[in-house]
């Protein structure tokens, strides 16, 4: 059954993709620093600012 009905745009889910992981690396970091200490969580938060970082820097050319 077909319905004859414009097809409407899709809605754009890029914002709450981004807060969700946002609060995904929030939790990660809390469980690491409750694991492994702050020293693990901050190399970690180093790491991830270098490859962010990188990505820019090579974006732009």
């Amino acid at each position: 059954m077909q319905y004859r009905r414009p097809i409407g745009e899709a809605p754009n889910y890029t914002r709450p993709a981004l807060v969700m992981a946002g609060v995904n690396l929030f939790n990660l970091l809390f469980v690491l620093w409750a694991v492994f200490g702050l020293a693990a969580v901050l190399v970690l938060a180093v790491g991830l600012n270098w490859v962010i970082a990188r990505m820019a820097t090579r974006r732009r050319g």
